[in-house]
């Protein structure tokens, strides 16, 4: 099976099992709902709308966990693929790239629905974009890790490990949205590119854990 023939069905398994759309519907149906709970006051959605939006794409990154390791593992499939001489790091880095084609490309597009529903200006909405262009493969990357880790113990735990993981991804990202914003995206920069570098080698050994 070639690198593209993986990702390809990682793709499919997305569609299928509905991991490509319901973090998407998850985060609109934040961006939808958040107006309703703190009223129609354009001022204030303005200033705290590019951090709900960070929040929810964060928690967006939750919901397909649970398929991502699991399932191949119990399977048999990563046993085979590791037979076949893939290297548990690779296959960790293919599975980071397919999850980020699956939800990262279309929730930048649901960010501009997001975006005007609170009002944000040019530049806000284009610094929020440009955010989590950035975040969002550290987000896929830290999602993989943590399936991997946690495939024994289930969903619950992912989610309570991601967490505090995607805090400084969350931290440098709103911040850049706010008036003191000066080195805030070179340090979300930073943070995104030594997670998604260091993620398929700790995901890679939580794979092999898996075999013993």
């Amino acid at each position: 099976m070639s690198a593209l023939r993986l990702i390809a069905r990682d793709l499919r398994l997305a569609w299928t099992g509905g991991g490509l759309w319901l973090p998407i519907l998850f985060f609109l149906a934040v961006a939808i709902l958040y107006p309703f709970a703190v009223g129609p006051d354009a001022k204030l959605l303005r200033a705290t709308g590019g951090a709900m939006l960070w929040i929810a794409a964060l928690l967006a990154a939750l919901l397909p966990i649970e398929r991502l390791i699991r399932p191949d593992w119990e399977s048999g499939f990563l046993d085979q693929l590791a037979v076949r001489g893939w290297a548990d790091e690779a296959v960790a880095a293919l599975k980071i790239a397919a999850h980020w084609l699956s939800f990262g490309p279309p929730l930048l597009l649901a960010t501009l629905v997001g975006a005007a529903l609170f009002d944000l200006d040019g530049d806000m909405a284009g610094t929020l974009l440009g955010g989590l262009a950035i975040a969002t493969p550290a987000l896929a990357a830290l999602s993989v890790t943590i399936a991997a880790l946690t495939a024994r113990a289930g969903g619950g735990a992912a989610g309570l490990m991601l967490l505090p993981l995607a805090i400084p991804v969350l931290i440098f990202g709103a911040g850049s949205l706010g008036p003191n914003s000066v080195g805030a995206m070179p340090l979300l920069a930073a943070v995104s590119l030594g997670l998604t570098v260091l993620a398929p080698f700790a995901a890679g050994a939580a794979m092999r854990a898996l075999r013993d």
